[in-house]
């Protein structure tokens, strides 16, 4: 059995990419829930141990079964590309209540015992108040576990959306979905997206077109069927988990040398040359990435980053795109021969 998206004329062409903070404090959840299958996160995990301490999760957990249904309207696709989490919660306060006494009581039902817990009777209950408390608790998650590392989480999530955009660009959807996940398959010839999964799901998309969704959390899955009202949805994995937390590891070490990230991977003779760290931002540009993320990476304020981006455009070594809100700067074939000591290809 699996999850099919059946795409019609006008879908094709209303395919587009999407980040949801909310989301990604679901699988951040998700994943406290069980931390033994998230062995790319155990720095972060490691990290927020304390914060996690302070949370009884314990409610949203019971949503969250090992197989089966999580509440759609707790945690929806985003409505727009780039909602903010303040957004996305007031969307989630706003659920009719009955609808969500069904949704929770799909999820209860998938868990054996849920459904007459303390916990699922409560909520079933008293719908309109479960809402507004799941919601408070989500909020507080996000402070605690996301917030603070939603630079870092933003930059990966947008960086994957402008690699898997040039996919598209060059080789169409067979490409794009080709490359998303390998329990992914794209059939050309009956216009249909499949998602390998233990259940069943079917969906024609009837012109709403398809969300797709990166998220750093909810690796090794790819996970979709979400139900009408909600916008057709498929979140994958972003690209680069395996070295997002790579900078806890580093940092120790780091600060024992007294120096930062960056400068541990800055040829001398380049400081000598250019500088610093004008040399730590060339050398930081190992994929691209937007004023914010490198300012964060290097822990130098975004106005001196901003100016040495400038300064590096101005000499050839960058380029430079705008996607949505943000412009990503990336190295040209001299700026990469420069920061790696390669001859550039000529």
């Amino acid at each position: 059995m699996s999850f099919h998206h059946r795409f019609g004329p006008g879908d094709l062409l209303r395919c587009r990419f999407a980040i949801s903070p909310r989301w990604e404090t679901q699988e951040a959840v998700r994943v406290l829930l069980r931390p033994g299958r998230h062995a790319y996160h155990r720095p972060w995990l490691r990290r927020i141990r304390a914060a996690a301490a302070g949370l009884d999760l314990r409610p949203l957990w019971l949503l969250m079964p090992h197989r089966g249904h999580s509440p759609d309207f707790l945690w929806p696709p985003p409505a727009g590309p780039g909602a903010s989490f303040e957004e996305e919660t007031a969307a989630v306060r706003l659920t009719d209540p009955e609808a969500a006494r069904e949704d929770l009581r799909r999820s209860l039902a998938c868990t054996p015992g849920a459904l007459d817990s303390d916990t699922g009777r409560a909520v079933l209950a008293d719908p309109a108040r479960a809402v507004q408390e799941l919601a408070d608790l989500s909020e507080a998650a996000w402070h605690a576990l996301i917030e603070p590392d939603w630079p870092r989480l933003r930059a990966l999530l947008e960086a994957d959306i402008l690699f898997h955009s040039r996919r598209l660009a060059a080789g169409g959807l067979a490409a794009l979905f080709d490359g998303l996940h390998p329990d992914l398959r794209w059939d050309e010839a009956a216009d249909t997206l499949t998602v390998h999964r233990e259940t069943h799901h079917d969906r024609v998309l009837a012109g709403q077109g398809l969300v797709l969704m990166p998220s750093a959390f909810v690796w090794p899955d790819v996970v979709g069927g979400f139900d009408p009202p909600w916008q057709p949805t498929v979140v994958y994995p972003a690209r680069g988990i395996g070295s997002l937390w790579a900078q806890d590891q580093e940092q120790g070490q780091d600060q024992g040398q007294g120096r930062g990230q960056g400068r541990a991977r800055t040829p001398a003779a380049l400081a000598g040359l250019l500088g610093r760290a004008r040399a730590d931002v060339l050398c930081a540009l190992h994929e691209p990435a937007s004023t914010t993320a490198l300012a964060h990476r290097l822990g130098l304020a975004p106005s001196s980053v901003s100016a040495h981006l400038k300064a590096l455009y101005g000499a050839g070594l960058l380029t430079r795109r705008r996607h949505g809100h943000q412009v990503y700067y990336e190295c040209t074939p001299l700026g990469i021969a420069l920061a790696t000591g390669s001859a550039p290809v000529s």
